[in-house]
């Protein structure tokens, strides 16, 4: 429980601090630790070692004691340890026998080889000995600390010891050397972890100070501009600094795509803001003429003035509702179609719509040549609408004769494969102006002197290809226009039915009507 409790405070203490600190930290804590546990398991091993090599000295000295007495049986008293005389016995040697389980005598063996008899007190620090061949370790007084054992065995019971200082010298200059060692190796990798740390997270300040930057961008206001990027160096992904580099440029991408998908949602919604107040004030205008002629007329007619016959009147009035009530009508079928409103569904012929639209338009304008082209190599059948679409090949076809003087040829063909169906309508007039292109789909779009009509002729409204876009778009087909002088083709590609029944013989067909 304590180590737990200290763990969390040596994280709590770190928390606030910086990586590289914490880092460095860790990695000192860990290298001390490492070097202490190897100090620690060097010096118990050698301490180990050398009490245990110790201890057989000790042991071959007591058997050496005994045998030596066992030699010297009959010619010894008591108190003779004439043993310690023989070679071999090193200097502090210390040897007793016992009498009784009392020791009868004590030596030790002095520097200059001779022995030296035990004083009392220092005989009192040997009694706890038993004669079992046990180790000990003892202090005794004046000569200090021996490791020593007594054996009885079938002779003389002995004792023999010999001093610890030596090896206890020795540990201790063990553990000098080892302090030293490891707080010269713990410096050295110290300095070595300092520059190797510092070396791998200058990719992550780098990545830090590029983060830094992007935040003080405006990114709430404003165009969008280039944001900075890490550099490549810093996004290498075999390092987790570069993981990190790589991982904000990926972040950084998606800001700058947000940002810019942003900005282009908004320059859409003031586009269709412009839209929309330009399409208020061209249907409040187109509006406003009729029901001013209808008010002028019924002005007058109400004077009973007799500049202008009643019958005139009524029927301009007429005239004019009727062109109103055909605008409003036009611009409610677009308000249903952007509702996303669903058209009727049945099985349409293109080539028989095609072909009456056609005999509409001859009905209209008798003074164009009109060309009808079938070039079907399976029946043109679609799923849809048929008055709809019916509406969108005259109103292309009114479009032509509208905008193109007497005397133009106007083509309108029908193509068939097994995935879409095609209707195109082309003239031979003077086409469309190239400014105009872009917009000519968008509601009120009028064209300029190029395409009016001669003077005299009724002007649209500038909404026939507006809706013919809208129902080509319901029904799940496009429509494009391509334009130059002496050709301006409208084509519009309908997806087929999934099912065509038989195909019928190759027909391909022109005719003028």
């Amino acid at each position: 429980m304590s180590a737990r409790h200290s763990g969390r405070r040596l994280r709590a203490r770190l928390g606030g601090r910086s990586l590289r600190t914490r880092l460095l930290v860790f990695v000192g804590a860990t290298l001390v630790a490492v070097c202490a546990a190897l100090a620690l398991t060097t010096i118990f091993a050698q301490r180990a070692y050398l009490l245990g090599n110790l201890d057989e000295r000790v042991t071959d000295a007591a058997e050496r004691s005994q045998g030596g007495l066992q030699r010297r049986e009959g010619q010894e008293s008591d108190t003779d340890l004439g043993f310690l005389n023989e070679r071999g016995q090193a200097v502090g040697t210390l040897a007793a026998r016992f009498d009784d389980g009392h020791i009868s005598a004590a030596e030790v063996v002095t520097r200059d080889g001779g022995q030296q008899v035990l004083s009392s007190r220092q005989r009192a620090a040997l009694a706890g000995v038993t004669t079992d061949g046990t180790l000990h370790t003892l202090t005794v007084p004046g000569l200090g600390t021996y490791r020593v054992t007594a054996l009885a065995g079938d002779g003389v019971p002995v004792l023999a010891g010999l001093p610890m200082d030596d090896v206890q010298d020795m540990i201790s200059g063990l553990v000098v050397v080892e302090a030293v060692v490891a707080a010269v190796g713990l410096t050295a990798a110290g300095f070595v972890c300092v520059v190797v740390i510092r070396r791998q997270l200058r990719p992550l300040g780098r990545v830090a100070a590029t983060a830094v930057e992007v935040s003080r961008s405006p990114l709430g206001h404003g165009e969008v501009t280039a944001l900075t990027r890490v550099p490549d160096r810093d996004t290498d992904p075999g390092s987790e600094a570069g993981q990190v580099g790589a991982a904000l440029n990926r972040m950084i991408d998606h800001v700058e795509s947000s940002l810019a998908e942003r900005q282009r949602g908004e320059e859409e919604m003031r586009r269709s803001e412009e839209r929309m107040r330009r399409f208020l004030a061209d249907a409040s205008h187109e509006l406003r003429t009729p029901l001013a002629s209808i008010a002028g007329y019924a002005e007058l007619m109400n004077r009973g003035t007799e500049r202008i016959e009643p019958d005139l009147a009524w029927r301009r009035v007429l005239a004019e509702s009727a062109r109103m009530t055909g605008l409003v009508e036009d611009l409610l079928l677009l308000a249903r179609l952007d509702e996303g409103r669903s058209l009727r569904s049945a099985e349409v012929d293109l080539a028989s719509l095609v072909a009456e639209a056609v005999w509409d338009a001859r009905a209209a304008g008798e003074g164009y040549n009109w060309q009808l082209a079938l070039l079907l190599d399976t029946p043109a059948l679609v799923v849809g609408d048929e008055a709809r679409l019916h509406q969108v090949v005259a109103n292309l076809l009114a479009n032509a004769r509208m905008h193109t003087p007497v005397g133009t040829t106007v083509i309108a063909s029908v193509e068939a494969t097994d995935t879409h169906c095609v209707i195109r309508v082309r003239d031979d007039g003077p086409g469309i102006p190239p400014a105009l292109l872009p917009t000519v789909f968008e509601r009120f779009t009028r064209a300029d002197a190029s395409r009016s009509r001669t003077t005299g002729r009724e002007g649209g409204s500038g909404l026939g290809l507006a809706i013919a876009e809208a129902i080509t778009t319901a029904h799940g087909g496009r429509i494009h226009v391509e334009s130059v002088p002496g050709r301006t083709e409208f084509t519009i590609a309908l997806p087929a039915t999934g099912d065509s029944g038989r195909p019928s013989p190759a027909c391909t067909s022109t005719a003028s009507v």
